[in-house]
Formats: structure tokens, C-alpha cells, sequence
């Protein structure tokens, strides 16, 4: 399906990039403590809100 130059170069730009996404955090980490404080708990009741509607899905389609 790929040539092995298309998945070293897939590879290669993964590692690369988690890299930089990992470093430009670290970089801006105060800020996201300053700004984003508490957001936790809007990832948790969405993340909640998502696992709740796929409860009911099975509850009424099983």
C-alpha cells in the first residue's frame, strides 16, 4: 500500500512533530496554568455527557 520511503518519511514526521508539540508546551506551560485553569472539568463533564448518551444508545437499542 506504501512504499517504504512513504512510511519512513510518515514515521520520521510523527516523531518530529510530537517533538515540537511536546517543546512549544513545555515553552507555554505557565500560560495554559494561567489561563486554562480549571478547564479539567470541562473535558471531564463533556467526556461524561459523551459516555452517558452512548449508555442510553445500548440501554434502548439492546
Amino acid at each position: 500500500m506504501f512504499s517504504n520511503g512513504q512510511l519512513v518519511f510518515g514515521i520520521l514526521f510523527a516523531i518530529v512533530f510530537a517533538i515540537i508539540i511536546f517543546f512549544a508546551y513545555r515553552k507555554d506551560l505557565k500560560l495554559h496554568k494561567k489561563y486554562y485553569k480549571g478547564s479539567i472539568w470541562i473535558l471531564l463533564a463533556f467526556i461524561s455527557f459523551l459516555l452517558m448518551i452512548t449508555m442510553i444508545k445500548h440501554v434502548f437499542t439492546s
